[in-house]
């Protein structure tokens, strides 16, 4: 099966870069890399270390340099590698080394990789089924393009053999079931009916209705191509105890639906974004840290 004119537009739309993914200052540096999926998929990792998970790479996380978790673009974390380790990115890094990262991270840097390869690759922003089991943590996957199946299927590129193997992981990293990772819209539809309780939802002490919301609102914005941080907020996130309004139900109850739907919709789920200020992205947002709550300008570009 291949692409059709339906959802054509959307496979060029994510074929490009956005604000977050555009490698362009690293192209020469970007085409040297293999050019085959699973081998992209084993150079993530070898870049990137997750804090959460540093001891199963023998790291301290009160040593790692907690402040490359604040970067968002994927052109300044090959900055930060390179000025690091200057040597070819297909060369894995050891891991105290390695730039620190979450799995939003290893995500926008394997869909910038693909993108600059003009291969539709778009962030999803969602939970994950087999970090805690039975819950379902925060987490980030990138949406591929096969061609092959004419469908989108989910890649990890967070998950290599280290983790693999701790976890558990008895799928293909490159092929992660549905039942496995629920994007966040699904996750709201299963809260909203009663199928799923919202404090299965979230990470550490963070759960509830309220976490899955923001996460909703993180979703349709990586389907615009504006990967923001998972404590970035804006809009409908940035009033965390309050009830939501039927209104704003029924907005979230779209946007949950619109996000889940075939490339078919692809022109809806942007004039959604685009048109409500409650789930687009500012210029001016606010970054929920544990120093405290910063406005963050995310520069001219990003709320065009």
């Amino acid at each position: 099966m291949i692409a059709t004119t339906r959802n054509l537009e959307a496979l060029t739309y994510y074929a490009t870069p956005g604000p977050f993914t555009d490698l362009s200052a690293h192209s020469a540096i970007v085409r040297e890399l293999p050019e085959p999926l699973p081998e992209l998929c084993r150079v993530v990792p070898g870049l990137i270390v997750h804090p959460f998970l540093a001891h199963l790479y023998g790291l301290e996380p009160q040593r790692l340099r907690q402040d490359d978790l604040q970067i968002r673009s994927a052109s300044e974390i090959l900055d930060r590698v390179l000025a690091v380790d200057p040597r070819s990115l297909s060369e894995p890094r050891p891991p105290e080394r390695r730039f620190v990262g979450n799995c939003r991270h290893f995500t926008v840097l394997l869909c910038a990789l693909l993108r600059a390869r003009g291969l539709p690759a778009r962030a999803r922003c969602g939970f994950g089924a087999y970090f805690a089991p039975p819950r379902f943590e925060d987490h980030w996957v990138c949406e591929v393009w096969d061609e092959s199946r004419g469908a989108w299927r989910l890649v990890d590129a967070q998950l290599d053999a280290v983790q693999r193997e701790a976890l558990g992981i008895a799928f293909d990293p490159l092929d992660v079931p549905r039942t496995q990772f629920l994007v966040a819209g699904d996750a709201w539809q299963r809260c909203r009916s009663g199928h799923a309780d919202p404090q299965d939802f979230g990470i550490l002490d963070l759960r509830g209705l309220w976490f899955v919301r923001g996460n909703v609102v993180r979703d349709l914005a990586a389907r615009a191509k504006r990967e923001l941080l998972p404590w970035d907020g804006w809009g409908l996130m940035l009033e965390r105890d309050r009830e939501s309004d039927p209104a704003e139900l029924a907005l979230l109850d779209r946007v949950a639906e619109v996000t889940q739907a075939g490339d078919e919709r692809h022109a809806e789920v942007l004039t959604l974004y685009d048109s409500e200020p409650g789930v687009r992205v500012p210029r001016v947002i606010v970054s929920f840290g544990p120093g405290g709550d910063a406005k963050i300008d995310l520069g001219p570009g990003v709320a065009d």
